[in-house]
């Protein structure tokens, strides 16, 4: 992306942040699309932008005509804004569906527009099998970027989509709610299950398998980075091993596992260094077995990784 001029929807989020810190040095510019204005003030007192490169953008991905001027003279799209939890999705279902899926469409029909070259959409690990609102909706959006490559004119606007996992200490995760709870002095953290297991990777991380995804990317492909799942009974015990753990059962359209492919992706599924690629093309000779899928449990890794990052 050197050179290029880079919008990033939903800019001020967790990811958002971190990608416009490592977009900086490199990029011609780099707009910041949102719709927050607080957030963006915050930003800017945050972030010294010495060589003026960044730029602030409110709008909502709701509204096309203004995400066709956003979009104006833009290289490369990332699409992180969307509605994120699960409760939104059982409260306000209508809405959730507005950004997540109609936002959707409204990109890509304003990347084709105005001949913006690549698009990268950040989905999540709850659109595979999805057993909520909120899964569902982002199910359907990467269906709809995956297929907007038909719509796109051939080498002109290509889309493409990244499914991480949870973002170990981003806002309103479940790492910051057992922080928050160290922190009062809390006796008791709460487990919806025991055997509940999540992917998590850290944000930096996360921004470097976005920016790589976006070199990689032809149109179509589905990028899982590698991540190391854990129990959230390990996770608990290990940011605050003195408490006692309460189990209070899974919530509504909560699942006990995390799936990032599935057995049903068999035969197109590719591997590199640092992702597992869902694609029709032939991405490289690393075409994974018929029997393979990538789940966090029932088996799930220690959190060496994450063991390291708290030291």
């Amino acid at each position: 992306m050197k050179d290029k001029t880079v919008l990033i929807t939903g800019g001020t989020g967790t990811l958002g942040t971190e990608l416009v810190k490592r977009l900086m040095p490199a990029c011609r510019k780099v707009i910041i699309f949102s719709r927050d204005e607080f957030k963006q003030s915050e930003m800017q007192k945050e972030i010294y932008d010495e060589n003026k490169v960044l730029r602030y953008y409110i709008g909502d991905v709701r509204d096309l005509e203004r995400l066709r001027m956003a979009f104006d003279g833009v290289d490369v799209v990332i699409h992180c804004a969307a509605l994120k939890h699960v409760s939104t999705g059982v409260t306000d279902p209508l809405e959730v569906i507005k950004t997540n899926i109609h936002g959707a469409e409204n990109i890509i029909n304003a990347a084709i527009e105005r001949g913006v070259k690549k698009v990268l959409a950040v989905s999540t690990d709850k659109a595979v099998n999805p057993i909520n609102l909120y899964g569902g909706a982002k199910f359907c959006a990467d269906k709809l970027f995956v297929g907007a490559n038909r719509y796109s004119k051939k080498d002109e606007t290509m889309f493409s989509v990244i499914r991480p996992g949870n973002f170990f200490g981003s806002r309103g995760s479940v790492v910051a709610y057992f922080e928050e709870l160290k922190a009062g002095g809390a006796g008791v953290v709460p487990i919806t299950d025991i055997r509940m297991t999540r992917f998590f990777i850290i944000v930096e991380d996360a921004a470097d398998r976005v920016i790589e995804a976006v070199d990689l990317m032809t149109g179509g492909e589905i990028f899982c980075p590698k991540m190391e799942p854990i129990g959230i009974i390990d996770l608990a015990e290990l940011l605050y091993p003195r408490a006692k753990v309460l189990i209070i059962g899974a919530k509504k359209g909560e699942k006990i596992h995390e799936e990032l492919v599935l057995l049903s992706d068999a035969g197109s599924v590719y591997e590199t260094d640092n992702f597992y690629i869902i694609s029709d093309k032939t991405f490289n000779d690393r075409l994974m077995p018929n029997d393979f899928e990538y789940k966090s449990g029932p088996i799930w890794g220690e959190g060496e990784w994450i063991k390291k990052f708290l030291s």
